[in-house]
């Protein structure tokens, strides 16, 4: 509903409902100015591209702890989106008057303290998912982080640190013997910090050979860390070497586990914290001589050992719990052989096939010569 009425002062009153049946209304001198107005407005609304201007008037800080205060995180994201929060540059600039200049001047700022490309786009990111949450709910008519230009992510495969073979054996032959069936799970059975933490005796069946990963512990920002279900809802079986089950057996054996059933207690009987296992791996990695690799690139190796035997996509995102094989390709696509690589194997088959052929005839054909 819209409509023009000429004041007592002369001056032209223009006035619409929106979808909300909330009224606005502006003054103008003339009434095709008026009526231009309306007109543009009702595009607008038609076309779905309108949203309230007294919406705009917000803050983005404002409107960020509103919309980050209705999504499902888990705790840690929590954290790091407060923390993209705290950093912004632009959080008392109201939204209608966000440009994409205050964005990439935050981008800028970011390099010039120099934070890794992939944090500095993982912050943008946040940032994005708020913005076009802002336009869906017509606080915003359109997303002004459309342009902003991110630094160059480094490539994949020289990005990602994969703990070599040697690696993992000099890490295991440094550790403390409580902690080498903790580098185990990490290495043999991909598991990731928190969910090595959280297993308990129950969760081994030695049996069958396999493991139930159902928990994981977590930090919790001004608190002792949680015990929750697996990142992503990766609750999943790891089907466990026979190595590996003899690390646990030992481990168990040798009275490491807590009363409580955990494999790797600290001093409270509870499960280590990740700030403890950080201090421990930090402590090993040196003594090993080990540098640049962290926990997760034990993760990393048992990806692609699995990879490297010919595990298919599937197989090793349900072996790494990971939320769909989307998810394995972009973490894991360099390691797979490319359409290349299997010609170049295939054809090498058929040479080393031909060749040794001619070289067993050889003796005969000189007889017969």
């Amino acid at each position: 509903m819209a409509s023009i009425q000429r004041r007592d002062n002369g001056k032209w009153r223009a006035r619409y409902r929106d979808d909300a049946s909330k009224e606005h209304a502006r003054h103008f001198e003339r009434k095709v100015d008026a009526q231009r107005w309306l007109d543009e407005v009702t595009a607008q609304i038609v076309t779905g591209a309108y949203a309230d201007p007294k919406a705009g008037r917000a803050t983005f800080d404002a409107w960020f702890r509103e919309w980050s205060s209705r999504q499902v995180w888990a705790a840690m994201t929590e954290v790091q989106a407060d923390l993209v929060r705290r950093s912004l540059t632009f959080g008392d600039v109201p939204l209608a008057q966000l440009r994409e200049s205050h964005l990439q001047l935050w981008v800028k700022q970011m390099q010039a303290r120099g934070l890794a490309p992939n944090t500095i786009n993982t912050r943008v990111m946040t940032v994005k998912a708020a913005l076009k949450a802002a336009v869906r709910d017509r606080r915003l008519v359109s997303d002004p982080s459309l342009g902003v230009v991110l630094p160059r992510r480094a490539n994949r495969a020289k990005a990602m640190e994969v703990a070599t073979t040697e690696q993992v054996g000099r890490l295991l032959a440094a550790t403390t013997p409580e902690m080498r069936a903790y580098i185990g799970l990490c290495a043999f059975a991909g598991l990731r910090l928190g969910e090595a933490s959280a297993i308990q005796v129950v969760d081994v069946d030695f049996l069958r050979r396999r493991m139930e990963v159902e928990r994981q512990i977590q930090k919790r920002r001004g608190g002792p860390p949680e015990v929750k279900p697996p990142k992503y809802e990766s609750s999943r079986t790891v089907y466990v070497p026979d190595e590996l089950l003899s690390m646990l057996a030992q481990h168990i054996e040798a009275g490491w586990s807590s009363a409580e059933g955990w494999l790797f207690p600290g001093v409270t009987g509870r499960p280590l914290s990740p700030s403890t296992v950080d201090h421990w791996w930090r402590r090993t990695a040196a003594s090993a001589g080990v540098q640049g690799v962290t926990i997760h690139s034990l993760r990393h190796h048992f990806a692609s050992g699995l990879i490297a035997d010919g595990c298919d996509v599937v197989t090793v995102q349900r072996a790494l719990g990971h939320k769909s094989p989307s998810v394995t390709l972009n973490t894991y696509s360099h390691l797979w052989p490319t359409a290349e690589d299997r010609t170049r194997v295939a054809s090498g088959r058929l040479a080393a096939a031909a060749l040794g052929l001619h070289v067993a005839d050889s003796p005969r054909t000189e007889e017969v010569n």
